[in-house]
């Protein structure tokens, strides 16, 4: 660069040609000669234009990466100080560190975000961008390059640069125009009105944080102001509570008929109704398929009809002609006895007892305070419950539908469960016409001496309650 200040700056030289060929054969040439600083520009896309030109592949994947690992670095970070250490909270027993499958979507998110800042920014700052203007744009016929012609440009930022030696080897590349990129006549410094818009919209969009920082430490006696309402002000309703947004009035709505949970379907409809239904399709088909029906398309097409239901023979009810499972399909063993037992404890012994005689506390409750519409519940240890009359899939459908006031559990106790509770009641039965001479001899001291201890904590208490009674008696005599 001379000395003379009346000189502009040179920055470098470019080349025009007419076609792809003799452009690459230029780069070539270029690359071989050592120069490094280099460009190439083109109307469309030139395969094979940065091998040519000695272009080594760019780092920008490298600084995406090291964006989306600082990003999932920060993010995991940030969790665990959050939710292990700055304000401990559990949410459905999970650890407060490194819960893994919970910390992943915020982690996912601030990976793409600081991997996408990273590559954005990192393109701009490897083009040397922002550029208010182009040395190489003074040139008139560089507009022909969005047309019909091809330019490569060295950089005097090159080692190797040198003008006369650049112009030579340029000059044997075949091309006809050759020219010198100097400075153009384009102020260099920013406009007054860029500079005061920027520093207006900086100050404007501190204004939110502001408010957003104020309301953090202020209180106030007036609701927040919902830009987006999202469900905040939804009409929330409780489950026995009534709503005009459907015609019933109810707020809870019944499940779809025929809906069952995910990965809960068995297509054995034995199983699922406790009735044998090949038979049950042989006696009555309207019916069997009506069933069928409700329970594997439940989905029907809209407007059609189920299949009428035939009538049964007017001396017998439907529960006494349906060709109920004589057997229950589970497997009988320890764990299934005592998972029913579980199971009959927790929703079957507040009106059946313990025990299933029917003296449940509800029943007791209701006895108690004489209510006028009780039905009192049976007992499981009459005749016509037994197996012989009462099969098990009868049993089984009385649980999950119920009978007269005792309401059906198939919505609250799952198909295999109310077979649980089956067997147990089963078990239960048998239990109250067991003899001793069932028990095996290596097993029958044992039991005797469980025996004894209950039939004198029976008695202890049939006692105290004839104690209690004769007290009761005596206090309302007195009372008279």
């Amino acid at each position: 660069m001379s000395d003379d200040k009346n000189e502009k700056k040179i920055h470098g030289i470019v080349a025009e040609f007419t076609s792809v060929d003799t452009l690459l054969a230029a780069c070539r040439r270029v690359r071989d000669a050592g120069y490094t600083k280099t460009d190439a520009y083109t109307p469309f896309a030139v395969h094979g234009i940065d091998k040519a030109l000695g272009i080594k592949p760019t780092v920008l994947p490298w600084l995406a990466l090291a964006g989306g690992l600082t990003g999932t670095c920060t993010a995991l970070a940030m969790q665990i100080w959050m939710n292990g250490l700055n304000y401990p909270y559990i949410i459905s027993g999970k650890p407060y560190v490194l819960s893994l499958p919970a910390f992943i979507p915020v982690a996912f998110e601030l990976t793409i975000l600081f991997a996408s800042f990273c590559t954005f920014f990192g393109m701009w700052a490897l083009n040397g961008l922002p550029r208010f203007s182009n040395p190489i744009f003074t040139d008139p016929r560089f507009d022909r390059v969005t047309d019909d012609r091809f330019f490569l440009y060295i950089d005097s930022k090159d080692k190797s640069f040198d003008a006369k030696g650049v112009e030579k080897l340029l000059g044997e590349t075949g091309t006809e125009y050759i020219n010198t990129v100097v400075d153009d006549d384009s102020p260099t410094t920013i406009p007054r009105f860029l500079i005061v818009g920027l520093c207006i919209l900086i100050g404007l969009s501190i204004i939110p944080a502001l408010i957003v920082a104020k309301m953090r430490v202020t209180t106030s006696s007036q609701p927040r102001f919902h830009i987006f309402p999202d469900m905040d002000f939804s009409p929330a309703r409780d489950a026995q509570q009534t709503t005009t947004l459907f015609a019933d009035n109810r707020a809870m709505r019944p499940d779809v008929p025929g809906t069952v949970a995910r990965g809960q379907m068995d297509a054995d409809l034995n199983f699922l109704t406790g009735i044998d239904m090949e038979k049950f399709a042989q006696v009555d088909s309207q019916r069997a398929e009506h069933l069928v029906r409700t329970y594997l398309t439940p989905l029907a097409a809209e407007g059609e009809e189920p299949a009428a239901e035939a009538t049964p023979p007017a001396e017998k009810s439907i529960m006494e002609t349906t060709p109920w499972l004589e057997q229950n399909p589970i497997e009988i063993s320890d764990a299934v006895v005592r998972q029913g037992q579980q199971q009959f404890n927790i929703y079957c012994s507040v009106c059946h007892g313990m025990d299933g005689r029917g003296n449940g506390l509800v029943n007791q409750r209701a006895q108690k305070i004489m209510a006028a519409t009780w039905v009192p519940p049976s007992s499981l240890h009459q005749d016509v419950l037994y197996a012989d009359q009462y099969p098990d899939g009868k049993l089984f459908n009385t649980i999950s539908n119920g009978i007269r006031k005792m309401p059906g559990y198939a919505g609250q106790i799952t198909a295999k469960d109310r077979w649980a509770i089956v067997t147990y009641v089963r078990a239960l039965q048998k239990s109250q016409n067991a003899s001793m001479d069932l028990v095996p001899a290596s097993e029958k001291s044992k039991v005797e001496k469980q025996k004894n201890k209950v039939d004198k904590q029976l008695a202890e208490a049939a006692e105290a309650e004839r104690k209690k009674e004769e007290e009761r008696a005596a206090k309302a005599a007195a009372n008279k």
